[in-house]
């Protein structure tokens, strides 16, 4: 019998921030992400089923955090990084206007050969926010 193959499936992305209440609020007020758990060094935001964007305080996170269950090893992250959030191909004209509407201007677009189409635009830390729709890749 052959073993299956096993695809791990990305459950969290992060972000390093400077300010974690002004990224929770604009991740809240621009895509409409909603806050599952909060410290003083992350926010937690909802992104549908099965997919968490975790934002982590700029240097909150270089020692280890020991909680009842274990321990969660240091990281950290600087630089201006990238993330691409799913949506609708239908859905673009809504979020070109909901973004223009936060007064968040859109970076660049991209119309792929696969079909899909990508919006981008800079958080308030300057990382760089896509929102992409099928047509992109293979899988998606």
């Amino acid at each position: 019998m052959i073993a299956p193959r096993l695809k791990p499936k990305v459950l969290e992305t992060a972000l390093y921030v400077e300010d974690l209440e002004r990224a929770g609020r604009f991740y809240g007020k621009t895509l409409g992400l909603t806050p599952m758990a909060q410290d003083s060094r992350m926010w937690a935001l909802d992104c549908g089923p099965a997919s968490v964007l975790l934002l982590f305080k700029r240097g909150g996170t270089l020692e280890p955090i020991d909680l009842p269950g274990g321990r969660i090893p240091p990281h950290n992250g600087s630089g201006s990084l990238h993330l691409a959030f799913a949506v609708g191909s239908e859905e673009i004209p809504a979020w070109e206007k909901r973004l223009a509407e936060q007064g968040v201007d859109i970076e660049a677009r991209m119309k792929w050969p696969r079909g899909g189409v990508s919006l981008y635009f800079r958080d308030p830390d300057n990382h760089l926010v896509e929102l992409v729709s099928p047509g992109v890749w293979a899988n998606y």
